[in-house]
């Protein structure tokens, strides 16, 4: 299990919920656990506050964890981190003082004191890990942070014995290596995080990679992990759209070279995927991050053949990542429970009610799963002939295909809980008044907001709904009213000729700038610039950029997306009106016709109020979730976990 900063880690209370989140994965068969970043000292850390390991205070407030796992009988790995320039503070080191393009500070340059004092701290902080319980530490080396930026001269502008020839630039991982293994012994295991790919200018050459493993071996390393990409770099490398496995292949031209074992990372989130990549020897081990919030058990439902079980990372972010850039608590969008564990307690009701639900998208279900779960007697009424909602159009965007393993698992659980599914049923109040239910949800969802913009109703408008759902198709040139996260999956829709793209990696590798046969420093190369099959105008009411709303950690790719496809981003519009010759704008007291084939809707959501209003209006008192509760783009994350919460409040 991948290394993931949870927020859990300067949280109060947050040892003995981390010993809890970590407790579970040990049980369900993870071989090894490696913690979030904790700091080596206060200049290695993310921000004010954030975690650090310098004191023997310190180490006990980790024993909890640790012992939690032994009990389980997991072993657990430190993560030591020293953030460099990107951390979020004023007293930020560097091997030079050169800012990071994501971050407002400025970094100070280390002095050579500092290094060695920086060395020393590392060792430290192995030491007091090793007294708090850990079985190891990995050492943070890659994603550009401070030993990256020792390694490549892109922020390694040094004149002295720490910088200039990579002989020099590599001294400080190996004295860190090192000097661990000479304090802790034989037995404590290292793993070194390697940047194999740092996907930036200036970049380590694989000459320079293989060189450094070698060295790391001969230091005392135990493992060598695969680090992919710097946080500032423009590839994308683990959201979403990155094909599953997409970077094991740089893991593999390491194989044979060194003779300790290497791992291999990022969007491996399924038991089949990690098999493949091992069986075609790209690695020796596999490591997922991710795939143990969405489900804690993916190991042992997988030793059990129970695949269909798995709870899929669907490489979203929404609340993992996004959460942790946002100083948030880290969760999972399919898992709500991930690190909530001591708050969303699954037991089993002493006293089982009759829940009626009416709507099967992701609030819906999320609630009837657990509802049953706990035990209690579920009917899931859906109108449409298929349960996901909105995820039935998420999963047709390119890139989102994951959105289906969302799907396929809430089938297994509705059978294996046993819940009375009713499909192409439509209840009304009647229905749920003499269906003498002890509790009603209500989760019907949302219905696309249709503006008023004169010829609405024209021949050439398509709502987004019915472009996805494949009822009406878009011609040539197109223009899409709205450009919030439903407008650029729009957009993405339409500007994709190839089936599946995001399933190819050399095609991915290409379209990004990824050079697979690793030529020059980085792996960089120009990306490929592909004919766009469409002409379209992505329009906006609001002035500025465009896709302000998307996810903190993925809303650049999206935009880079769309500009490398040569979107027309039009902002500050009005929309006067649409007839034969296509969409009259208005923008700064000019008037402009836009002479499209179609005009594509995509301007946001209402709620799905009638059936929830009447039942009030009745007497009764329903509850409303989701998208039903409130109309937001595409919003599962707060579905799901709405609807978790409320079926555990029925106990």
């Amino acid at each position: 299990m991948g290394s993931m900063h949870t927020g859990l880690e300067e949280a109060e209370g947050g040892f003995e919920r981390l010993a809890k989140f970590y407790a579970d994965r040990a049980a369900g068969d993870v071989a090894l656990i490696v913690t979030g970043g904790i700091a080596p000292n206060l200049a290695g850390s993310v921000g004010p506050g954030a975690a650090k390991l310098t004191t023997k205070e310190e180490a006990e407030k980790h024993k909890v964890v640790t012992e939690a796992v032994h009990k389980e009988g997991g072993k657990i790995c430190l993560q030591i981190l020293h953030t460099g320039r990107y951390g979020y503070h004023m007293d930020i080191v560097a091997p030079s003082p050169i800012q990071a393009p994501i971050n407002r500070i400025k970094p100070k340059e280390i002095t050579e004191e500092g290094i060695n004092q920086t060395i020393q701290d590392y060792v430290n902080c192995a030491l007091l890990s090793k007294e708090a319980g850990y079985d190891g530490v990995e050492v943070m080396g890659s994603e550009g942070y401070l030993i990256n930026q020792f390694l490549v001269t892109h922020t390694n502008k040094r004149t002295d014995d720490w910088g200039g020839s990579y002989e020099n630039r590599m001294r400080f991982p190996i004295a860190i290596v090192k000097g661990i293994r000479e304090a802790v012994g034989k037995d404590f295991i290292i793993i070194y995080r390697l940047s194999m790919l740092d996907l930036v200018d200036e970049g380590s050459t694989y000459e320079e990679v293989e060189l450094l493993a070698k060295e790391i071996e001969k230091a005392g390393a135990t493992l060598i992990n695969t680090g992919i990409g710097w946080h500032e770099a423009r590839i994308p490398t683990i959201a979403t759209m990155v094909p599953r496995g997409g970077f094991s292949w740089v893991t593999k031209k390491l194989m044979g070279k060194v003779n300790i074992p290497l791992i291999t990372v990022n969007r491996i989130n399924t038991p089949h995927k990690a098999e493949q990549i091992l069986a075609d020897q790209h690695a020796d081990m596999v490591s997922m991050a991710r795939p143990f919030l969405a489900d804690a058990d993916i190991v042992k439902k997988s030793k059990e053949l129970n695949f269909n079980e798995i709870n899929t990372c669907i490489g979203c972010n929404q609340a993992c990542l996004d959460h942790t850039f946002e100083l948030k608590l880290c969760s999972c969008l399919v898992n709500p429970r991930a690190c909530h564990e001591t708050e969303f307690v699954i037991k089993k009701s002493a006293n089982s009610k009759k829940i009626g639900i009416v709507g099967a998208g992701p609030a819906g279900l999320a609630c009837a799963i657990t509802a049953a779960e706990i035990g209690h007697e579920v009917h899931l009424f859906e109108a449409q002939n298929q349960i996901g909602g909105q995820f039935n159009l998420a999963k047709e965007i390119p890139g989102k295909e994951e959105f289906e393993e969302t799907i396929r698992y809430y089938y297994n659980q509705i059978e294996k809980f046993g819940v009375n599914l009713y499909l192409g049923n439509k209840v009304d109040k009647a229905f749920l008044k003499e269906g003498n239910f002890d509790e009603i949800v209500i989760s019907t969802g949302v219905t696309p907001r249709i503006p008023n913009i004169p010829g609405i109703d024209h021949d050439k408008v398509i709502i987004y709904d019915q472009l996805l759902r494949k009822e009406k198709f878009a011609g040539k040139k197109v223009a899409i009213i709205g450009a919030g996260g439903i407008g650029f999956d729009v957009s993405e829709y339409l500007l994709e000729e190839n089936p599946k793209p995001s399933l190819n990696i050399p095609v991915f590798m290409n379209e990004w700038g990824v050079d697979m046969k690793y030529a020059d420093r980085g792996a960089l190369k120009a990306p490929h610039e592909s004919q766009s099959p469409r002409e379209l105008y992505l329009c906006k009411r609001s002035p500025g950029k465009h896709g302000k709303t998307l996810g903190k950690t993925t809303g650049w790719i999206h935009r880079m997306s769309l500009k490398n496809k040569k979107v027309n981003m039009l902002s500050s519009v009005e929309y006067v009106k649409i007839d034969d010759a296509g969409l009259h704008l208005k923008s700064n007291d000019q008037n402009q016709v836009l002479d499209v084939d179609h005009i594509i809707v995509c301007a946001g959501q209402l709620s799905r109020t009638n059936l929830y209003d009447e039942l009030l209006a009745d007497g009764m008192k329903p509850n409303l979730i989701g998208g039903a509760h409130e109309a937001k783009e595409l919003d599962a994350k707060r579905a799901i976990s709405q609807g978790t919460k409320l079926a555990i409040s029925f106990n």
